[in-house]
Order: C-alpha cells, then sequence, then structure tokens
C-alpha cells in the first residue's frame, strides 16, 4: 500500500508574512521507472488571505486530503515591521518514515507517522525600505508523534517511541521567493539554524540496531536566483543549498532526492532519483535550470535542468558513494490560470540493482483558483472551489 505525502510546508512558513492574496491548488507526483519505489506525491490546497478579518491580520492556510497547515499572523503587532504568528498542523502521515539504502526501498523497516504541531514566530523586517527586504524569524513550536506499522513493516522491527518534543528555528532571509511553480523572478540569500528535543528517545529497530536521539541540531544556507528575459521569454534559474547537522538521526537528517518542489520546506531536487532517496549528515547541492518559449504566445516551453551534490551520508544508511548528480528535459505550459510540467528525469548515480543509472518521470501542475474563476465563469459567480485533491499509490 502506497502512502500519501501530505506535508504542505514547504509554503512560506519562512521568514516573512506572505503580503500577497494567493488561492492554489498544487499536485506533484513522482514516477520512478526501475525497482521497488515509494509513493511520491502531493496535493493540497493553499490560501494565504491579507486582512483576513481585520486589516492587520492575515492567514495561511494549506489543507491536504489528511493533513492541515495554517497560520495566523498580526502585522507590526510588536512594533513597526515586527509581526507575530500562531501556527497549528498536523494530520496523518506527515512524519512517515521510507527506509533506503544504497538506492533500494526497504519496506520492512518504513513505517508511517502521523502527529500535530503548535507554534508561535516572531517575523521582524530589520531593513525598513530596502528595495530587497532583510527578514529575520524566531519560532518556538511544540509537537507530538507517533508511529505505526506499515503493511510491510516486518515483525520483529520495533516503532521509534511515541513522543512529544519541541524546536526553536532561527534564521535570516534576504530577499524571497515566490512559493508557486517557476516565479518569474526571485532572488534569495538565507541562513538557518534548528534545535530539537524530543521526550523520549531510545533504541529501535531490529533488536535496537538504530537510535532515536534526543538532541538533534541542524543549520543550513540557501541562495538562488530566477530571471526572466522581457524581451526573449527565455528563464533561468539557479541556487546552492547546504546543510549540516550534530547528532542526526534517520529522523532528522537531510533527505535529498525526486523533483517535487513542494513535498518539503527547502526542497532539494535530484532528478532520477527517488524521493528522499539520499540520507545524510550534511550535503552540499547546486542546481540550474533554462527554459525557452516554443510559441510566439510564451506559452509553451522546452526545459533543462541538472544537478549535482556532494553528501555525507549518515552512519547506517549508507550511500553509492558521495557524489550524485541528475539531469532532465521536459515541457512547461503557463497560462493566466494555470501551469503544468511535465519532465523526465535521469540520476547518473543513482544505484539500482542493473548498476548506476536511474528513470523517472515528474508531473507537476498549479491552479491559479482566482484567475480560474474569472477566466471561466467571472468574477460574480457564487462557485467557490475549495477542492481536496485525493491521491492513493499502489505498490
Amino acid at each position: 500500500m502506497g502512502w500519501l505525502l501530505a506535508v504542505a510546508a514547504a509554503l512560506p512558513a519562512g521568514a516573512q508574512v506572505d503580503p500577497v492574496a494567493r488561492d492554489l491548488i498544487q499536485f506533484g507526483y513522482n514516477q520512478a521507472f526501475q525497482g521497488h519505489a515509494p509513493f511520491s506525491g502531493y496535493a493540497f490546497y493553499y490560501r494565504n488571505e491579507p486582512g483576513f478579518l481585520r486589516s492587520n491580520l492575515t492567514l495561511r492556510l494549506a489543507l491536504a486530503p489528511v493533513y492541515v497547515d495554517g497560520e495566523l499572523a498580526a502585522r507590526d503587532a510588536l512594533g513597526r515591521d515586527t509581526h507575530v504568528a500562531i501556527g497549528v498542523a498536523g494530520g496523518g502521515f506527515g512524519e512517515s518514515y521510507n527506509e533506503i539504502r544504497r538506492g533500494r526501498y526497504v519496506p520492512a523497516e518504513s513505517f508511517v507517522g502521523h502527529g500535530g504541531t503548535v507554534s508561535a514566530s516572531v517575523y521582524h523586517r530589520l531593513d525598513p525600505g530596502w528595495r530587497v527586504p532583510l527578514h529575520a524569524l524566531v519560532r518556538v513550536s511544540g509537537f507530538y508523534t507517533e508511529y505505526d506499522d506499515e503493511d510491510d513493516t516486518a515483525a520483529g522491527f520495533a516503532l521509534p517511541p511515541d513522543h512529544f518534543g519541541g524546536r526553536v528555528r532561527t534564521g535570516l532571509r534576504w530577499g524571497g521567493s515566490e512559493p508557486v511553480l517557476f516565479p518569474r523572478s526571485a532572488l534569495e540569500l538565507s541562513v538557518w539554524y534548528e534545535l530539537e528535543r524530543r521526550g523520549s528517545h531510545g533504541a529501535y529497530g531490529f533488536a535496537g540496531d538504530r537510535e532515536l536521539e534526543s538532541w538533534s541540531h541542524r543549520w543550513w544556507i540557501r541562495a538562488l536566483m530566477a530571471y526572466t528575459h522581457p524581451d526573449l521569454g527565455a528563464h533561468l534559474s539557479g541556487g546552492v543549498t547546504a546543510g549540516g547537522s550534530a547528532q542526526a538521526d534517520r529522523l532528522s537528517a537531510f533527505r535529498l532526492g525526486a523533483v517535487l518542489p513542494f513535498a518539503t520546506e527547502f526542497a532539494v531536487a535530484l532528478p532520477g532519483y527517488y524521493f528522499q532517496e539520499l540520507t545524510a549528515e550534511g550535503f552540499v547541492l547546486g542546481h540550474a535550470s533554462l527554459s525557452w518559449p516554443l510559441d510566439p504566445a510564451g506559452r509553451w516551453y522546452a526545459v533543462l535542468t541538472g544537478s549535482a551534490a556532494w553528501v555525507d551520508d549518515l552512519p547506517g544508511v549508507p550511500l553509492a558513494g558521495r557524489w550524485h548528480q541528475g539531469v532532465g528535459v521536459g515541457v512547461r505550459y503557463r497560462s493566466d490560470a494555470w501551469q503544468m510540467a511535465v519532465a523526465y528525469g535521469y540520476g547518473v548515480r543513482a544505484l539500482r540493482s542493473d548498476g548506476f543509472g536511474a528513470h523517472s518521470v515528474a508531473l507537476l501542475v498549479q491552479v491559479d483558483l482566482q484567475r480560474s474563476r474569472a477566466a471561466l465563469i467571472g468574477p460574480e459567480s457564487p462557485f467557490r472551489s475549495r477542492a481536496f485533491f485525493r491521491w492513493w499509490g499502489g505498490d
């Protein structure tokens, strides 16, 4: 039985309150053609509403079939340019774990996880008036996580202990990128640190052969850009993400692989690989993408992408070498109301049973409900779309 990826944490829970009204549906799916891969996909409705109930309140809400992630922010609550927000997130499958070692998915050592989180955040703009803003974030959150067997989890495999815990995250973000497919322009440089404390910890697995740590530390930096040429219509994007950790375990380590931009908050793409195939204590990943129009109206584009990563593997979860590369080609379509991309990916150093090299296809769709209503049925229609997408993955 497949797992549903219902986490929508990629949406702007970053270092600033999103000032733009948004009403979107996002869908993503990644299909591998070799080996026995875990299900990888997402579908959710996203709404960002400045002026919710009061002029200084902003509601951010992401709804998936079995998961919800929401935050209510009060602008200037602690003075000019200092905002406060309360967040709630939780539901099913968001804490699930797939064991993948040297390119082989191991269902007997995989399991599902459910839970919930409450958080309080302070957002502060450090540079009032700069053309490219600099924001700071401090977020404190508490969470509860519980684990259950998957259908194929081995009978002798002990699950990690259910637990309460807490996290503290701090970050600085200069610039930023909109939470949409293929933003026309973007510029970001950010640095982050996160501390996690679990109330219960200890050995689990087969005869206690792995450990759930009580403390973990993670830090990462990200630089990215996107630019669309005003005359040619060509679109160029790229960036570098690097991260490190201390006292990391399987559930707190970095995980890399596949092309699913909204499956995690800071997505790192490796075309051709399984989703979260690589488990790392630390990594450096660079990526680039070039799109150029195929028609005069600028609706159809050819896309060429590439990623390369150096990965420091987590002890107990070996990788097939430290260097990994993926390339991809595809087409995308964009209109005022929706965007779609279909891409083929080849994992150059992804290890499979027949050697190195793996193939996959990704499908990404974004629907802008505000523009769809205006374009299809007019702004005065009583229709209100609040669609839940449901997707089942079968092994």
